[in-house]
């Protein structure tokens, strides 16, 4: 998997208003846990990364970096 893109996380998470403090509640670990993926100091499991792509309203590639899109793609049935 690649790497989080920390800029972009921070980015994210700013525009919708969130703290670190926020989104380490949401998943249930500690600011500083949270902190580590978006420093890029740990890699984020593929679930959290989903999760939190949803919860910033983005797609996993936007915060992988491999798209300059940040709308998330639609919904699969």
């Amino acid at each position: 998997m690649g790497d989080v893109s920390g800029d972009i996380l921070k980015e994210l998470r700013r525009g919708k208003g969130l703290t670190q403090v926020d989104v380490a509640k949401y998943f249930g670990i500690s600011q500083s846990a949270y902190s580590l993926y978006e420093t890029g100091a740990r890699r984020m499991p593929i679930a959290m990364l989903d999760a939190l792509a949803d919860l910033l309203d983005t797609s996993t590639d936007y915060i992988l970096g491999r798209t300059s899109i940040s709308k998330p793609y639609p919904k699969r049935r």
